[in-house]
């Protein structure tokens, strides 16, 4: 096809601009013959504004005109890029990206902006979709709470309950692009997972064919990271359990009778002992311990309000911590990492 004056429409990729003085030329994903080769027609300065390495590569097709393939009079540049990837980066950056979060389908496409974007070193596009990502994969508690509601609320979209992805896949898109600030939560609410589901790798999240669709492995080094996880998820529910609920003891303000507040404290603790799984999330766990007391009439106004204090801090330090989990800094350099400007 490059040989030829003219690329047949049936190769012709979006974007194809009739005025454009550039062929992109990408491989599809299926085939490695040539005919199955999609083209796309662009124009050389635009791209070469927004990516160094774009700039290169022209400036290096144009050095050797000699050799150079053409293709509907423009110099071809061959990308070894998946082509729905390469449409999908070609898109953003002459329209926009206007990121959503309806379906799979929707992650899969900023999963091959933010590798392409990764890889051609188009910055402000990578932290874009990094931006956007961290609006389900959070890094703030604000967010994961946000993450739960929605859990909860949203309907199933293609048989898939949200958020639709599996945490592994946004695990390994994370490691894939070198994000970092996505690894913590991507991880914690891939410890609610057990450990032989996810390496029988059947979950109906994981099974949906995509080119754009991550590995569905954990890696070595991410099975113990995993591991790490899981068992910090149990401790904290464990000491929540212990510490906060039936070891409390009433406030010195306590307005009730002497052991009232007590009783319910060690009563809440032994309803929270026999209710907890291991699919068990602590931090949504403790918001509905507090809903659980704030019922409980045996309970004194001003316990009740020192014991939501205490575990609403209780959450903030929790994480805060989790990060350092699986041994990353806080999440405040994570974000100077990840999304600095």
């Amino acid at each position: 096809m490059v040989s030829s004056p003219t690329v047949p429409l049936s190769s012709r990729g979006e974007p194809w601009f009739e005025d454009g003085n550039i062929v992109l030329l990408a491989q599809a994903e299926d085939t490695a013959s040539q005919s199955a080769a999609i083209a796309f027609k662009v124009h050389r300065g635009v791209l070469a504004r927004h990516s160094e390495v774009f700039q290169s590569m022209f400036e290096v097709a144009r050095a050797e005109p000699d050799d150079a393939d053409v293709a509907d009079n423009c110099p071809v540049v061959r990308m070894y890029d998946r082509p729905t990837e390469l449409s999908a980066l070609m898109r953003a950056l002459y329209d926009g990206e206007s990121f959503e979060h309806r379906s799979i389908q929707d992650f899969y496409r900023i999963a091959g902006i933010l590798r392409l974007a990764t890889k051609y070193f188009i910055a402000y596009l990578r932290r874009e979709a990094i931006r956007h990502l961290l609006r389900t994969w959070p890094h703030t508690l604000a967010g994961h709470d946000r993450f739960i509601e929605r859990a909860v609320k949203a309907p199933l979209v293609d048989d898939l309950t949200y958020p639709y992805v599996h945490p592994l896949h946004v695990l390994n898109l994370a490691r894939e692009t070198h994000v970092q600030i996505i690894l913590p939560s991507a991880l914690y609410f891939l410890s609610l997972y057990s450990l032989p589901d996810i390496l029988r790798g059947d979950h109906p999240k994981l099974c949906v064919e995509h080119p754009s669709r991550p590995s569905s492995e954990l890696s070595s080094r991410d099975l113990q990271n995993y591991t790490l996880m899981f068992q910090h998820r149990i401790d904290v529910i464990m000491d929540f359990i212990r510490q906060d609920c039936t070891a409390r003891r009433p406030k010195k303000e306590c307005k009730s009778e002497p052991a009232s507040c007590q009783k319910a404290f060690v009563r809440l603790g032994s309803r929270l002992s026999r209710s907890w799984a291991v699919r068990t999330g602590p931090l949504h766990y403790m918001v509905q311990a507090i809903d659980e007391l704030a019922n409980d009439p045996d309970v004194c106004i001003p316990c009740r309000r020192a014991f939501k204090a205490d575990v609403l801090a209780s959450r903030e330090r929790i994480w805060k911590e989790l990060p350092g989990v699986i041994g990353l800094p806080s999440w405040d350099e994570l974000e100077r990492m990840d999304l600095a400007g």
